[in-house]
């Protein structure tokens, strides 16, 4: 699917140039002319990237970056200002916004810029792996059930992601201790055992419904 991005700019001619312009790129495009109904937009429509004007009527640029971000969002915010000061654009950065863009701009720049931030961000999420409510960050080797942060040892990671990567398929000790020990593994095959309940312990600590199953004779599966 053709990424969202959400256009806050109240010079009306000049959104709807950006919108063309957009559009004709193959993305899907909303557009806000003040900044309150740019935060709602932002907020229920979830877009992939944000180009805000930071002069605004109602509520500025600015204050759009600072609450989108206090809230958590982590969309990709291009801020539109006609402030080329240094102290302007750490005030931007400062704010929130990914990136900015000078008026009066070239419509190629913007599209690059554009492309750019998508492009980052799509690598970013191909780190991300998710099932039910646990998540694993393969970048950062970060696991997560719904909120709860979970510290995980470097081979459990490498079990629970090897899981993770194959959700619902019943995997055999095997497969198992080929791809997460090793060809050369020499060790106990019992091993694959303790690690399934070190990573049960962890992520059922606080009472969470079982997401590793044990299928009897062949192995394990990731499912609800």
């Amino acid at each position: 699917m053709n990424a969202h991005i959400l256009v806050v700019e109240d010079e009306v001619k000049l959104a709807q140039f950006i919108e063309l312009e957009l559009k004709y790129e193959g993305y899907q495009v909303s557009v806000a002319h003040d900044g309150l109904t740019g935060i709602e937009t932002a907020r229920q429509s979830t877009p992939d990237l944000i180009i805000l004007d930071w002069m605004l009527p109602g509520v500025s640029g600015l204050e759009i970056c600072r609450r989108l971000r206090t809230t958590g969002v982590k969309i990709p915010i291009i801020l539109l200002t006609a402030k080329d000061e240094i102290s302007d654009r750490v005030a931007g950065l400062d704010a929130g916004a990914d990136d900015y863009v000078v008026k009066p701009f070239s419509v190629e720049e913007l599209l690059a810029r554009v492309r750019a931030h998508l492009r980052r961000t799509t690598e970013e999420d191909s780190h991300l792996m998710q099932f039910s409510d646990l998540r694993l960050n393969r970048s950062s080797r970060e696991v997560h059930r719904d909120s709860r942060a979970i510290e995980l040892t470097a081979k459990e990671f490498d079990l629970l992601e090897y899981l993770i990567s194959h959700p619902r398929q019943v995997l055999s000790r095997d497969q198992i201790l080929e791809r997460v020990w090793g060809y050369d593994f020499m060790g106990d095959s019992n091993i694959i055992e303790v690690y399934i309940r070190y990573l049960r312990l962890k992520l059922e600590a606080n009472g969470e419904k079982r997401l590793i199953q044990t299928v009897r004779g062949v192995g394990y599966v990731l499912r609800e």
